[in-house]
């Protein structure tokens, strides 16, 4: 036999895809792995129908499920097909998707912690990236009056997503959504329950507050959050242990009769532009978290600005199909696991090659996948699916010049959200803090 004939064969698109996808989502994570009898969608079908419906590129939700369900019964031959009809998979989807989705996503979170392998931990945390981000929706009555409208006059009804992303991957962690006029607080105080252990939880300035800082403490996280102008703080007031020139408390004054103060350490930091940047942390010890941690850490949280980009922009779901909220709730939902499986791949498969997975380039990897739903019988070559994947890294050189567009009409121009005030307590104050530590001395 020649060499030639002895060479192994290339492997096809679908079936490649199909087996990427079998690792992070077995058969065994379903109730029932395939149809039975009468039964045209089991939990698997509608599933795998829902991410590839997110990953494709058609512009109505009809031709997503068409282009979805010809590559499901590739990658399933010899099954039994999946119902014809994108009103019958949406009926089916509808009646098991919230245990169905909460079961995906429970394991899709085990998934991320044994993909991160050595990458789970940074400087002895499990960085958790929080940020909340509006998606449009069809300007139809129903949304209207499901979502309603959270910007500027006229505009389309909104749906609100809150994502927690485990930042050395880029991958997320947890994700809900309601709708436009939900409070991003609500939405993380509902997903603390999930927070990984030794998490710490970093957040922009909209996260702040007494009731949800003592509340992430109570979950037994630790947080990194930037303050602003609309924060006091108080110095000087003796409840801590131990105090030192970054010791502060939050303490606000409708919470000092039945809630002793937060005790937190403030860092200071240059942002680049002539500001300071404040940011509250609840590692008191400097030798846990130090100055420069902390900003290595703030730094990594823009890769929640990049996911939403990708999310929007990428995958192209600005503005989303549905016209009536089950099917918009149901869209956004399909589309976020679809993000999620996405980086969860590309991530995986970086770090087996021992790169950064923060470098992963998800328009490269959509276009592989997008690739192997729109032309299955293509073949990868002897190199096969990982080896595409794992050139699917955003660029290394040094740019010259700015990438920011000449003209951007819409561009937002936010204010500075400024300087917290930290005065020096009063002695009525430190009377006040010092019955409580006496309190919980007692206790």
């Amino acid at each position: 036999m020649s060499d030639k004939a002895r060479k192994p064969e290339s492997v096809c698109y679908h079936s490649s895809l199909n087996k990427a996808i079998k690792r992070h989502l077995p058969c065994g994570l379903f109730d029932r792995p395939h149809p039975t009898g009468g039964l045209r969608w089991c939990e698997r079908y509608l599933l795998l129908c829902l991410i590839l419906m997110a990953w494709s590129t058609s512009q109505t939700l009809a031709d997503r499920f068409d282009l979805a369900r010809r590559h499901l019964v590739k990658m399933f031959p010899g099954r039994k097909r999946p119902g014809g009809t994108y009103q019958g998979m949406m009926a089916a989807l509808g009646k098991v998707s919230g245990p169905l989705l909460e079961k995906v996503a429970a394991h899709l979170r085990q998934e991320v912690q044994q993909v991160a392998a050595g990458r789970w931990q940074l400087h002895g945390f499990v960085p958790i990236g929080v940020d909340g981000s509006k998606v449009e929706c069809p300007m139809t009555e129903a949304n209207e009056k499901a979502f309603g409208c959270a910007g500027k006059k006229k505009s389309t009804p909104q749906q609100f997503l809150t994502t927690l992303l485990h930042l050395p991957t880029g991958v997320v962690w947890e994700f809900t959504c309601g709708p436009a006029c939900s409070s991003e607080r609500e939405h993380l105080r509902q997903m603390l329950p999930v927070l990984p252990r030794q998490a710490l939880l970093i957040a922009d300035a909209g996260f702040t507050g007494y009731e949800l800082l003592s509340a992430i403490l109570q979950s037994g996280g630790d947080l990194l959050i930037r303050v602003g102008a609309n924060v006091r703080l108080l110095r000087q007031l003796g409840y801590a242990v131990e105090e030192h020139d970054q010791t502060v408390y939050l303490w606000p004054q409708d919470q000092r009769e039945t809630q002793p103060p937060l005790v937190l350490r403030r860092i200071i930091l240059a942002d680049g532009r002539n500001r300071r940047m404040h940011l509250l942390t609840s590692v008191l010890e400097p030798s846990r978290l130090s100055d420069q941690q902390a900003a290595e850490f703030y730094r990594l949280r823009w890769g929640l600005e990049l996911y939403y980009r990708t999310l929007k922009q990428t995958m192209q779901h600005r503005k989303l199909c549905g016209g009536s909220p089950a099917t918009a709730q149901l869209e956004l939902r399909g589309a976020m696991l679809g993000l999620w499986l996405l980086c969860l791949l590309g991530a995986g498969t970086l770090i087996r090659a021992a790169k950064d997975p923060r470098r992963l380039s998800a328009a490269g990897l959509l276009r592989i996948i997008r690739a192997a739903l729109e032309n299955p019988n293509r073949r990868f070559g002897r190199s096969g699916l990982e080896r595409a994947i794992v050139h699917a890294c955003i660029d290394g050189y040094r740019r010259t010049a700015s990438k920011k567009a000449r003209h951007w009409p819409h561009k937002k121009r936010p204010k500075p959200v400024g300087e917290p005030e930290a005065r020096t307590a009063t002695i009525e104050e430190v009377q006040l803090a010092q019955r409580y530590k006496q309190l919980r001395s007692a206790a």
